[in-house]
């Protein structure tokens, strides 16, 4: 699976290069390129799959932050190396950037609550990050993709939980904006019998009858309005999550004046979202840049 996945993005690059070559700015600079193995891994927990890798711009300044949070339907057959080259490119255009691995379905301690707490204890990792490198923690966005993108999206919603809740921590860095790469919004809506789908029983433990409660504290759509700026893209010809999935979030965020945009990208699929170079990619880097300015 995970070489197909990679045979796609492949295809993805090489046909889309030439439509980002026609509507690419002319003014619009390329980014500095970032070698991988400038990518420092470290740890915030234990387990071998609590981890991060951090990717620092050149130059003297505190840099805003994006963590990234990679998909595959929260299986523990994929991993952060599938965002890799979105964190290159987007520490060369000035962002440090904080690539997230987590426990997921099939590694021990994946699944409830596990993945929900590594992703959230990744983030307050952050915190102690900034005192040795040169992190600023008022311009913190996080994206991912996918089951990564519902993990992004969650995030925005953890303050909201119950103070009971067995996948809340206290006292986590604000985020300012969040970008949802064809994430998913709602755990119940997304279950299906086939597919990543399918999926979504393992995060959870069962069935929406067995635990109504973590269905509704693990989907962004019980928390509508998060709270926090966010920008929604997808591919319109996307069918492993699919525009007629997110439409009912965005509907409910826009209903309850939430600041909310939704961005469809005309002939990408699942994965151009995370391609450097596919056509959904420069409008990506302009979602990133306009929640920064907010």
């Amino acid at each position: 699976m995970q070489i197909l996945l990679w045979l796609l993005c492949s295809i993805c690059i090489t046909g889309c290069s030439e439509e980002v070559m026609t509507t690419t700015p002319p003014d619009m600079e390329p980014p500095i390129t970032i070698p991988r193995n400038e990518a420092i891994k470290i740890s915030y927990g234990t387990d071998a799959n609590q981890f991060g890798e951090l990717r620092i711009p050149e130059g003297d300044s505190l840099f805003p932050v994006i963590m990234i949070i990679h998909g595959g339907c929260w299986q523990s057959a994929y991993n952060e190396t599938l965002m890799d080259d979105m964190a290159d490119d987007l520490t060369g255009r000035g962002y440090a950037t904080w690539n997230l691995e987590y426990r997921r379905i099939g590694n021990p301690g994946g699944g409830w609550p596990g993945t929900f707490l590594d992703v959230a204890t990744g983030l307050g990792k952050l915190e102690e990050l900034a005192k040795e490198y040169p992190l600023n923690l008022t311009k913190i966005l996080v994206t991912g993709h996918s089951a990564g993108g519902h993990l992004a999206l969650w995030l925005g919603a953890h303050q909201q939980l119950p103070e009971t809740s067995e996948i809340r921590l206290a006292g986590l860095p604000q985020i300012k904006g969040i970008v949802s790469l064809a994430g998913i919004t709602d755990l119940a809506s997304y279950l299906a019998p086939s597919g990543c789908g399918a999926s979504v029983r393992g995060l959870v433990g069962g069935s929406p009858e067995e635990f109504p409660e973590r269905y509704a504290q693990g989907s962004p759509s019980t928390f509508v309005p998060l709270g926090v700026p966010q920008v929604l893209v997808n591919g319109e010809n996307d069918g492993i999550v699919p525009v007629s999935h997110i439409l009912p979030y965005y509907e409910a965020s826009v209903s309850a004046n939430a600041h909310i945009d939704l961005v469809k990208i005309p002939g990408a699929g699942h994965f151009e979202v995370i391609t450097p170079g596919s056509i959904a990619w420069e409008p990506i880097v302009a979602a990133f840049n306009g929640l920064l300015n907010l």
